[in-house]
C-alpha cells in the first residue's frame, strides 16, 4: 500500500499514546528543565506588590546543585546501599530460579507464589512491616538477636533487607520465564555428556541467562538510585536517618518542606542524569559478553 492511500489512520491509531506521552512525559520534563532554570528575586523585605519575582538564572541552580555536599554525601550512602541490595537481591533471584528450575524440585508452584509474593505488598506497608518489627519494644526478632536494627551503623542494613525481601521476586520471575523458554534438550544432552545438575547450572544455564541477568540489573540500578520509599517512611521511627539521607529525600526536602521548587527541579535532572550515566554506562560495559555486540 503506499503512503497517499493509508490515509490518516495510522496517525489516528498513534493519537493517544501520543497525548498521553505528551501530557505525562514531555510537559512535566519540560517545565522541571524550566524551573530548575528560574528563581524568586526578592526586592526589599519581601513585602508588598512585585516584591518578589520569577527571573531566570541559566544554569546557576544546577551549579549549586553540583556543589552541595549533602547531595553527594546522600549519594554515598545510597551507593553502599546499592551494593548491598545489588548482590544480595540478584544473587538469591538467580538462586532461587536456578533451584526452581531444577528437576528435583517439589513444591514448585508452592514455591515460585511465596517467593514472588513479597513483591505483591506495597513498598510502604512493606516498610512499616519490618519497621514495627525492628522496634525494640515490639519486635520478637530482639529476644534472639540483641542488635539495634535502627542504630547508625546498621540502619542501612534495615532498609536494605526491606528492598530485598521485596525484590527478590519480581527477579526471580523474570529469570524464572528465561529459563523455561530454554528447549529441555540442551540439558538431556549435557545430562548425556555426564554433567551433574551443578555443572548445567553453571555452564549451560547461567551463560543463556546472562541477557536477563542484565536486564533485571539496569532495572534494580534504576530502583536503588530511587530510593525514597524505605528511609522515608522508617525516618519516625528513629533518628539515624536524615531528611536527605538519599538524593530523592533530598530533592522532596527542598521541594515541599523548604519550598524551593527551583533547586529540587535542578537537583532531580542531576540525579536522572546521574541515572542514565551509569545505567547505560553498565549496559556498555557488559554489551558485548551479554548481547555479542562489538
Amino acid at each position: 500500500m503506499k503512503r497517499s492511500e493509508r490515509g490518516p489512520w495510522p496517525y489516528l491509531f498513534l493519537t493517544p499514546a501520543i497525548v498521553l506521552f505528551t501530557l505525562f512525559l514531555a510537559v512535566p520534563i519540560g517545565y522541571t528543565v524550566y524551573l530548575a532554570m528560574r528563581r524568586t528575586k526578592v526586592s526589599g523585605l519581601g513585602l508588598g506588590r512585585g516584591a518578589r519575582r520569577e527571573v531566570f538564572v541559566g544554569f546557576d541552580n544546577f551549579a549549586a546543585a553540583l556543589a552541595d555536599a549533602e547531595l553527594w554525601n546522600g549519594w554515598l550512602r545510597v551507593l553502599g546501599y546499592g551494593v548491598l541490595v545489588l548482590v544480595v537481591m540478584l544473587g538469591l533471584a538467580l538462586l532461587f530460579a536456578l533451584l526452581l528450575d531444577s528437576a528435583r524440585v517439589r513444591l514448585a508452584r508452592f514455591s515460585r507464589i511465596a517467593i514472588f509474593l513479597p513483591y505483591a505488598v506495597p513498598g510502604v506497608a512493606a516498610t512499616l512491616l519490618w519497621g514495627f518489627l525492628y522496634l525494640p519494644s515490639l519486635s520478637p526478632i530482639r529476644d534472639v538477636l540483641d542488635v539495634d536494627f535502627l542504630g547508625a551503623t546498621t540502619v542501612t542494613y534495615s532498609m536494605a533487607n526491606v528492598a530485598v525481601w521485596g525484590g527478590v521476586g519480581f527477579n526471580m520471575l523474570v529469570l524464572y520465564t528465561t529459563l523455561r523458554a530454554i528447549p529441555r534438550d540442551l540439558y538431556e544432552a549435557a545430562r548425556l555428556d555426564g554433567a551433574s545438575e551443578f555443572q548445567i547450572a553453571v555452564r549451560v544455564k547461567i551463560p543463556i541467562l546472562t541477557p536477563a541477568i542484565v536486564l533485571t540489573t539496569v532495572f534494580s540500578i534504576i530502583a536503588t538510585i530511587q530510593v525514597f520509599t524505605e528511609p522515608t517512611t522508617l525516618r519516625p521511627l528513629t533518628n539515624t536517618i536524615s531528611s536527605t539521607w538519599s538524593p530523592l529525600m533530598k530533592v522532596y526536602r527542598d521541594a515541599f518542606v523548604t519550598g524551593d521548587l527551583y533547586s529540587a527541579a535542578a537537583t532531580s535532572i542531576v540525579i536522572a542524569a546521574i541515572s542514565l550515566v551509569l545505567s547505560f554506562g553498565f549496559l556498555r560495559v557488559v554489551r558485548s559478553h551479554a548481547f555479542r555486540e562489538g
